[in-house]
């Protein structure tokens, strides 16, 4: 049985994706919500997955405006005022049509910072998607870039659910032994990333500007973060090991 996390609105496409993974791996999908917490399930293994920003204040910094970000973005007079005179629309769409923008989910925060840290207690092997690879960071002391823009001044971010994004995955690691691959083809749906390393966690795949795409525990028996989203891949074999893996070291 393996648990997996999300939120209580939206975020239907990841759950069914992943239940799909987990299934086609031999497990079992249980979703885990802030209304939906299942009190004293204890299940094998947990996928902490994607969704919302994680709330800054949990590693002691503050929330970066969208107003700061184009400033930062947009440094000349003009460009700045035009940033101005847009800040209110975009605000607005955050707020409405972009929910991958929709701001943080502290509930969600609470109920899965408490299950990480359970699983790291009693060795529960841990799959971090995304935000959940984030979290884990955060929950082992570690820290979040809120913006990734000056990592893609030589070329644009991608922004896909397709692999066209290429990570170079550390020798010797696990990631690297289950995925097959040194240079990996994944997808790209995040906005931020790991600054500061939690303890514990060791960086094992990265893009070639050095962004960290894919983390792992070297005190816990089966603890991976990754920063793309396998559970959108079924395509790739590669990204279905992951999965296969998880449910094995539940099985162990």
């Amino acid at each position: 049985m393996i648990g997996v996390t999300g939120p209580d609105r939206g975020g239907l496409a990841a759950w069914l994706a992943t239940w799909l993974a987990v299934r086609r791996a031999g497990g079992r999908a249980v979703r885990i919500t802030p209304r939906r917490p299942h009190a004293g399930l204890v299940p094998d293994a947990l996928i902490i997955g994607g969704g919302a920003d994680v709330d800054p204040g949990l590693y002691g910094a503050q929330h970066v405006s969208l107003l700061r970000e184009l400033e930062a973005v947009e440094p000349r007079r003009v460009q700045r005022l035009m940033g101005l005179m847009l800040y209110p629309l975009l605000w607005l769409l955050r707020r409405t049509l972009l929910t991958r923008f929709s701001g943080g989910d502290a509930e969600r925060d609470r109920l899965e910072q408490r299950l990480i840290r359970d699983a790291l207690e009693r060795g529960v092997p841990l799959l971090g998607i995304c935000r959940g690879m984030q979290l884990l960071n955060v929950v082992c002391g570690g820290t979040l870039h809120q913006g990734l823009e000056g990592f893609y001044e030589e070329h644009p971010q991608i922004r896909s659910v397709l692999p066209r994004k290429r990570v170079m995955l550390a020798e010797g690691s696990r990631l690297r032994d289950i995925l097959g691959c040194a240079n990996c083809a994944v997808n790209a749906l995040h906005d931020q990333a790991i600054d500061r390393l939690g303890e514990g966690l060791e960086a094992v795949a990265r893009e070639p500007n050095g962004v960290v795409q894919a983390v792992e525990h070297t005190g816990a028996p089966f603890v991976v973060g990754v920063q793309w989203h396998p559970e959108y891949l079924p395509q790739r074999r590669d990204q279905q090991a992951l999965f296969r893996a998880l449910v094995d070291a539940a099985r162990e």
